[in-house]
């Protein structure tokens, strides 16, 4: 007669499988019990948020609400209205080359650099470093620039 084919490796392998098979079941059934014991009902799965964008589970309580007409509210960027800017953009050159004919101004207002080249220079004035001038923005090649520079 034969040996038989199990050996003791695979009598213990066989046994942790049954075991664990069996501890998977009694979960699944425990899982089972607690789900139909403690039914959730609609009212415990509703959120509500309060008036500060927190997720709370109270529902709000009734307050005194301001009324706001649907055409007061504002959708984007708010038109502008007179006043908002100044009339002139003025500054002052802070570079200046007189062979090239360009240079940078900054911005009183808000302290940026501007570019302006001698052809967007209105006059026949001749410009320094340090003059005070007024102008007006347009958009160039490589950023913001300054448009019809007269000396003050």
């Amino acid at each position: 007669m034969g040996r038989s084919q199990e050996s003791f490796s695979k009598r213990e392998k066989e046994k942790k499988k049954a075991k664990k098979k069996k501890e998977k079941q009694l979960k699944k059934e425990q899982r089972q019990e607690e789900k139909s014991d403690g039914k959730t009902s609609l009212d415990d799965m509703i959120a509500y948020v309060d008036e500060y964008g927190n997720i709370v589970d109270t529902p709000p309580e009734e307050q005194d609400r301001e009324e706001v007409d649907a055409e007061d509210i504002v959708v984007g960027v708010p038109s502008k209205e007179e006043g908002d800017e100044p009339d002139e953009n003025t500054g002052k050159v802070t570079f200046y080359d007189s062979n090239k004919g360009f240079g940078f101004i900054t911005d009183s207002h808000d302290g940026e650099k501007l570019f302006f080249h001698i052809n967007n220079v209105v006059g026949e004035e001749f410009m320094e470093e340090g003059d005070k001038v007024k102008f007006d923005k347009a958009r160039g090649k490589k950023g913001m620039d300054a448009i019809n520079v007269e000396r003050i």
